[in-house]
């Protein structure tokens, strides 16, 4: 496939702007072909202004319609063959196995949501039927559903370049629910964005799908995505990135003069408690998994565990020994990007300075900073390290961890106490640990947004049960997910209606039930007609 740098606006190229970016390989250091023009403001306004111009047909179109778009993306993703998967590894650094293992993902996850279309319980129907002899007043009829709220802004993430980015959840999501997207591609893989937008387009294309259900908008600093987000016809945002990014991001969506929800998945510290049973069973074990999850994907998962707290004790000595022998094994690898590097090094620079810290393990290899490369490092603490130092409950986006070393469970329920909010808390042990250490779980249920029992954080399961989200700044919003097909309730509202005629209600709430949906009806649920 040929890239040409440009936006890509419904089924047009556009390139107003001379100023011009171009992808780098981490790995080489040296910048990748094609040359990306920036997007100007007109462009990006004319993106959203065709969103919204088809957001009516686009939402009124049958279910079915827009599970064969998904379907369609599906094919036309896989119709791009090696070349798509080589590009990603290229601006990414990632190995091409990695690179189909996240295809795989997002279209998977895309076929989960086209099965949740055609099912069509998601919109959670509802009616309560009316009663004009009731006294002292008749009773309405009212019945409710699920409805898109239009078109949604979406941010390409730079650690996953295809699962979360132009293919991902976000996007697909906000189609399912019959929302138009405008992607702002990464500048980190920008060719990777454009490759996997033309296989969106062409999928529009086929399904018959009105010009500008989506559009790609290139940019390589804060400027486009910013317009993108002020736009007033811009009614959702979804972003997965750093706590900075999405900050900035959530105070823009914040100060418009009609805000709208931005749903931002941040900084995440993903804190795994080991507790006595768990450690006398099976020290090894757990510290092979605990390095393989802080290594996996040189550290750049948002789930990678930040820190790992146990009761001091000969085990949990033991335990620590293990960790150093193994993150020591760990051979230094390629970052995503320069920015991403650079804030790695600054953060294992600071920690080294930290006199409560002391540096347990580090990978016996020496890194190579021309190629982006990181070492491992584990450091080692007590509570009352953390308490002379915050920074430390912070997330260190890398292969960086830090265990924390406990008098009892008393120190245990006093650090979750100061943890920030985060995607996921881990707990290792046994049963009778679950009894006694039950004060911190308590804790633990307040601070995360997935709690694991015997695992590890990262890997996440794709399914409609997942939740991936967490109390602030792991999210900006607690109640939804980024991961699962429960993402799509980002993008719809309830929308009542009252005393309406049975043949001007959405099909979920025609008494004939055309689609056979479960629905609640007067409070009971049943796939039954009126």
């Amino acid at each position: 496939m040929t890239l040409t740098g440009q936006q890509l606006i419904g089924n047009s190229e556009s390139a107003d702007s001379a100023d011009t970016f171009q992808g780098m390989n981490p790995t080489t250091g040296k910048p990748l072909k094609t040359r990306y023009h920036e997007a100007t403001t007109a462009e990006v306004d004319r993106a959203v202004s065709m969103a919204d111009k088809i957001f009516g047909t686009f939402r009124d179109l049958l279910a079915e319609r827009r599970a064969d778009f998904l379907e369609a993306i599906v094919e036309e993703t896989l119709a791009l063959g090696d070349e798509f998967l080589e590009l990603a590894s290229a601006e990414t650094g990632h190995p091409l196995a990695r690179c189909a293992m996240e295809r795989d993902r997002a279209l998977n996850q895309a076929r989960f949501f086209e099965e949740l279309l055609r099912e069509g319980s998601w919109v959670d129907a509802r009616i309560d039927r009316g009663d004009s002899n009731r006294q002292p007043l008749p009773k309405p009829d009212v019945r409710s559903l699920l409805q898109p709220i239009g078109p949604v802004a979406v941010f390409g993430a730079s650690n996953f370049p295809i699962a979360i980015s132009v293919l991902g959840a976000d996007t697909i999501s906000a189609f399912a629910a019959g929302c138009p997207v405008i992607v702002k591609a990464h500048p980190a893989h920008p060719g990777t964005c454009e490759m996997a937008a033309r296989a969106i387009i062409s999928a529009a294309k086929r399904m018959n799908m009105p010009e500008g259900v989506f559009s790609l908008v290139q940019g390589k600093g804060n400027e486009v995505g910013t317009h993108l987000v002020q736009h007033p016809k811009i009614l959702a945002g979804a972003f997965t990135g750093s706590l900075k990014g999405g900050r900035a991001l959530m105070d823009v969506a914040a100060a418009r003069s009609v805000p709208i929800p931005f749903y931002a998945e941040m900084g995440s510290v993903n804190p795994i408690f080991i507790l006595p049973g768990a450690l006398e069973e099976n020290p090894e074990g757990i510290a092979d998994g605990f390095v393989n999850a802080l290594t996996l994907g040189v550290g750049q998962f948002c789930t990678n565990p930040g820190l790992a707290l146990g009761i001091q004790s000969d085990q949990w000595d033991q335990f620590s020994a293990l960790v150093s022998e193994r993150v020591a094994k760990y051979p230094p690898s390629t970052m995503l990007h320069e920015g991403i590097h650079a804030a790695y090094t600054e953060g294992i620079i600071g920690r080294s300075e930290n006199e409560d810290l002391l540096l347990l393990g580090e990978s016996d290899a020496e890194a190579d900073p021309s190629a982006c490369e990181a070492a491992a490092y584990v450091f080692e603490t007590t509570q009352q390290g953390l308490v002379n130092d915050p920074t430390l409950l912070e997330e260190l986006f890398g292969p960086a961890s830090t265990l924390v070393s406990c008098a009892g469970v008393d120190d245990m329920v006093a650090i979750a106490e100061k943890l920030e909010g985060s995607l996921s808390a881990t707990v290792h042990g046994s049963e009778e640990d679950l009894i006694k250490f039950k004060p911190l779980l308590k804790v633990l249920q307040r601070k995360a947004g997935r709690l694991i029992f015997n695992g590890y954080p990262v890997g996440i399961e794709v399914c409609h049960s997942m939740h991936h989200g967490g109390p602030y700044p792991a999210a900006s919003h607690s109640f939804f997910t980024s991961i699962g097909t429960r993402c799509i309730q980002r993008f719809v509202r309830p929308v009542c209606y009252q005393n309406w005629p049975n043949s001007q209600l959405p099909l979920a709430l025609q008494d004939e039930n055309p689609r056979g949906v479960w629905r609640m009806i007067d409070g009971e649920r049943t796939r039954d007609e009126l």
